[in-house]
């Protein structure tokens, strides 16, 4: 039986302003996707500024939370095309 993901920012979701975020999709130049995800840099009152990540169809629905070390791993994934569709 696999064990359930553990949330290692439950402590600090809830301290985060997410209310007066500045969110800002993340969709190509130019377009005006119906829906995509959108991301803001929230600031903590522990000094770090967190990566919050949710979809623009559902902005009350879930929110993801990166450390600035896990966000930027996930754009040089990005920039190395480890996300890329096949083709």
């Amino acid at each position: 039986m696999s064990e359930q993901p553990v949330d290692d920012k439950a402590h600090i979701r809830p301290e985060l302003d997410l209310e007066d975020a500045a969110w800002i999709r993340a969709e190509p130049e130019g377009a005006n996707l119906e829906d995509c995800v959108e991301y803001a840099l929230v600031p903590h009152v522990d000094g770090v500024t967190y990566t919050a990540m949710r979809q623009s169809s559902d902005p009350d629905g879930n929110v993801l939370v990166f450390t600035p070390r896990e966000w930027d791993a996930f754009l040089k994934g990005v920039a190395d095309g480890e996300f890329d569709l096949p083709a």
